[in-house]
């Protein structure tokens, strides 16, 4: 575990979500001031879906936003499953950024083809001003996954064996996602809670090996934090 690792622990997904939408909202804020960029990487999965909700009510300089993701499946770009997708559907198209502000990965042209195309995307972003991530079950983060075994001179790796479908998937590095002013991870759910143990003991999880230059700030709902009682099982 980071010992830059700071945690946060909110009564809900609500709660959570709407703290991290403030924090994105204050990185956005900084980054428009000082640099007239801001400079994001987007998590996937479902978990972040609250607080994109959340950002799409927000009020501030969408022409001044620069959008990434951190990770994407090998699938058609308008598929439901698509990381770019949900956050189209969820946030993106409901607020003015300019389409030329958004960059997704172009995963449906083959894990390979794709990585390489967005690591000259990226090269050109680099430091983010924030990365956004999520943490599954298992650990993993983006589609970096337990087990696997990447170069670590890559910015954008492919993706082939994943344990949840599609098997092909394009993900940024953990080196890629640590060079990042700041770092935000949400998690939730109680089915998290034995991975946040084993991230706290120190195991090498590949969301453990996620830092930033200024550290990282893990957002946990109760539900999902171990030193909390299980919450009661609903009948």
């Amino acid at each position: 575990m980071q010992a830059s690792t700071r945690w946060h622990v909110f009564t809900d997904a609500e709660a959570l979500a709407a703290a991290a939408a403030r924090r994105i909202l204050a990185a956005a804020a900084a980054a428009l001031a000082t640099r007239g960029l801001f400079r994001i990487v987007l998590a996937g999965g479902r978990t972040p879906l609250r607080t994109y909700g959340r950002l799409s009510q927000a009020t501030t300089d969408w022409t001044g936003w620069r959008i990434y993701f951190s990770d994407e499946r090998c699938l058609p770009p308008a598929h439901e499953e698509r990381n770019s997708r949900t956050a189209a559907l969820a946030w993106l198209d409901r607020v003015p950024i300019p389409a030329a502000n958004i960059h997704p990965i172009p995963a449906e042209r083959g894990a390979e083809t794709a990585a390489f195309a967005y690591s000259r995307v990226v090269s050109t972003a680099l430091p983010f001003d924030l990365v956004t991530l999520g943490m599954g079950e298992d650990g993993h983060t983006a589609s970096l996954f337990p087990g696997q075994v990447h170069p670590t001179t890559a910015s954008v790796l492919p993706v082939h064996g994943a344990p949840k479908p599609p098997s092909d998937r394009v993900s940024l590095s953990a080196n890629t996602l640590s060079n990042s002013r700041e770092s935000l991870i949400l998690v939730t759910g109680v089915g998290k809670r034995e991975a946040i143990a084993a991230w706290r003991r120190g195991e090498p999880l590949p969301v453990a090996g996620i830092g930033g230059q200024g550290g990282v700030d893990v957002l946990l709902d109760q539900a999902a934090d171990p030193d909390r009682r299980p919450p009661p099982r609903v009948r």
